[in-house]
């Protein structure tokens, strides 16, 4: 038989999907008939991984993309499935990651009619009215597919919004009966579905920009996300070390310049406190940045000139968002960074003025770093994040790709792992947590000569649904190692509340109802669900020797490890 499911296979197949991560249901035996019958007849389609749970199914999708570039399936049951995704379309859509979603969607006929009609009961209770419904704030571009002859191009064109930017998630579904229908081959010309190409600055603008980095005497670049793109991470890094620019990261989910540059300034996350290099720039350059900052306790001087480049300036997807920007241009930053290289026509600032420049950036850099190998120190007492990062960092691979969900640590793994290759360190770009266990094997299936490192607090470690991610990285052999940070509880609602209510009734309660004391056994877990090295430690002197360890299992052994590791309580 050639059915639509078939058609569908090839044509993901077609478009560069490598692996169909999957949640099977009773909307998908034309799915599992066409996977089967492919493995016999040798027809090439996608790799099944099979995925207990849909939050680490669009996970592990999410962390492919984030290290390719490139969408792959995650294939789900009904409205359920849909549902079951979590949070993890918020993420995949706030971290612009590309990735075809399929859900099947109920019988519409129940007495035989065609093939796949109603045979179960669960499909009366599983047909909804609104299905897409669920995901539709979230993703770029839904679909039903109706009949299997244009099966191919509607995945075609799907994907084509997948890939554009700004880059997301996309919805497809397909009745029982119509992934049963007998149809024939299409041929699919990928190259006629290209994603569209990147937008440019108007020569004018990119003239414009040239002129005043050549002039101002405190340049700032803040991003958050163009290192997506590797290339603009190279673009970046050129001109601000010709023209001595100070580079901020702001919320950063990917690498976006080298933590070891003397102009590399930091990042900020919710810190209460004025950044002193936003402060002293008189003109900020934002790149690719959903957060450039938060502007109740950290902003740019007064009278700044500020410009703001994106692939959604707009943040069309956010009710409120504005900054006081003068120069907006949606464009693609690497394009953009190319342009006002070409429009500077290798005219560079005046030599004292450059000195000057790199002389401040280099200061502030040189105070940073100094205060952070203070806190680096082997503490007496409780074992610091800082201290376990610099651990882990000391016998870390050279080329390892980082995975942080570290929440209320998040500026210490950037701070204190201080990477400088693109592409190095990813983050999930969303507010969901549960991220980093399924974006480690997806991220591990997409580079499986890397070592991957995730570092994570121990609530978002229970969102990532640990006994699915360890069972699954077992069964397809994608080891990586967890760190967790565990602090007893949830400490950022604890911050929240006390960031409002500093003298209020809960900074004074014992229990505010955050705390997992006595907490569960998180390494444990791992090693009852996918057989890994399970290691807790309390003591800072015990530390290196279990970082090794840790490493040892991962590199020798080909299993995970999850290092439960005690910090100070919440």
């Amino acid at each position: 038989m050639y059915t639509a499911s078939t058609a569908l296979l090839e044509a993901l197949h077609a478009c560069g999907v490598a692996y169909i991560f999957a949640n099977f249901g009773s909307d998908h035996p034309a799915l599992i008939e066409a996977l089967a019958e492919a493995r016999v007849s040798g027809r090439s389609v996608p790799a099944l991984i099979t995925c207990p749970n849909e939050m680490v199914a669009l996970s592990a999708a999410h962390g492919f993309a984030a290290a390719t570039g490139r969408a792959q399936c995650v294939l789900v049951h009904l409205e359920c499935g849909t549902q079951s995704l979590a949070g993890a379309i918020h993420n995949a859509a706030k971290g612009r990651a590309p990735v075809l979603i399929f859900a099947g969607l109920s019988p519409f006929t129940q007495d035989g009619e065609l093939r796949g009609s109603r045979n179960e009961f669960i499909q009366w209770i599983q047909d909804v009215f609104d299905q897409p419904g669920i995901v539709r704030g979230y993703v770029k571009y839904e679909n039903q597919l109706r009949t299997g002859r244009n099966v191919a191009q509607i995945v075609a064109r799907a994907m084509q919004f997948a890939h554009s930017d700004p880059k997301g998630p996309v919805y497809l579904t397909g009745a029982r009966e119509v992934m049963e229908e007998d149809t024939t081959p299409v041929t699919l010309d990928p190259a006629v579905w290209q994603p569209i190409g990147p937008g440019a600055l108007p020569p004018e603008a990119a003239a414009d920009l040239a002129q005043a980095l050549l002039t101002a005497q405190r340049p700032l670049v803040v991003s958050s996300y163009l290192g997506r793109n590797h290339q603009a991470v190279t673009e970046l890094t050129a001109l601000a070390r010709r023209l001595g620019i100070g580079v901020l990261e702001s919320v950063p989910s990917h690498l976006n310049f080298p933590g070891d540059d003397p102009l590399y300034q930091g990042n900020q996350w919710n810190q209460p406190r004025q950044h002193p290099a936003l402060a002293a720039a008189d003109l900020v350059l934002v790149l690719d940045s959903d957060v450039p900052w938060i502007s109740a306790v950290n902003r740019p001087a007064e009278g700044a000139d500020i410009w703001h480049i994106d692939v959604d300036p707009l943040k069309q997807q956010m009710p409120l968002w504005y900054i006081p920007a003068r120069h907006v241009f949606r464009a693609d930053v690497a394009t953009a960074l190319r342009q006002v290289e070409a429009a500077l026509g290798g005219r560079a600032p005046d030599a004292a003025l450059l000195a000057t420049r790199r002389a401040h950036y280099a200061a502030l850099h040189a105070g940073r770093a100094e205060r952070l190998a203070v806190l680096e120190q082997k503490p007496g007492g409780e074992i610091t994040p800082e201290y376990a990062i610099a651990c882990v960092r000391a016998q870390m691979a050279a080329d390892s790709i980082v995975l942080s969900e570290s929440i209320s640590n998040y500026h210490a793994v950037i701070d204190h792992l201080a990477m400088t290759r693109p592409g190095s360190l990813l983050a999930s770009g969303g507010g969901s947590l549960g991220w980093h266990g399924g974006a480690a094997i997806g991220v591990k299936l997409a580079h499986p000569g890397r070592e991957v490192v995730a570092f994570t607090g121990d609530g978002s470690y229970m969102f990532s649904v640990p006994s699915t991610v360890h069972w699954m990285a077992r069964q397809y052999q994608t080891p990586f190692l967890t760190v967790v940070f565990n602090n007893r509880g949830w400490k950022s609602p604890k911050l929240s509340a006390l960031a409002v209510h500093p003298h209020g009734h809960a900074s004074r309660a014992n229990d505010i109802g955050v705390a997992f004391d006595p907490p569960p056994d998180y390494a444990g877990i791992a090693a009852a669900a996918g057989g890994a090295l399970a290691l807790t430690v309390r003591n800072p002197d015990d530390l290196p020797g279990a970082v090794a360890a840790a490493f040892g299992a991962v590199r020798a052994e080909r299993r995970c490890a999850v290092l439960d590791v005690w910090v100070a309580h919440l």
